[in-house]
């Protein structure tokens, strides 16, 4: 997970546009021929692509962008603490 790419992501592309792109990503790794190494980088992908949908989401809500990029990454590393 890397809050610049998060950002980028979030502010270049529209939610609907990540969402699709999720679920491609998701389903090219059901496929037999996907390599762990290439599900490792999937994996990191999908993490930034759901990270800008959720601070699309909370600047939908009236979060300013940069609080909830920040908020969104204390949310995650709060549960991993965990």
């Amino acid at each position: 997970m890397k809050l610049p790419v998060i950002r980028h992501l979030q502010k270049n592309n529209e939610q609907e546009k990540l969402e699709h792109t999720v679920d491609v990503l998701e389903s090219f790794t059901e496929h037999r021929s996907v390599t762990d190494e290439d599900m490792d980088v999937i994996g990191e992908l999908i993490t930034n692509i759901c990270g800008a949908i959720e601070v699309h989401k909370m600047v939908a809500d009236g979060v300013p962008e940069r609080d909830a990029a920040n908020n969104f990454v204390k949310k995650v590393m709060g549960s991993i603490d965990k």
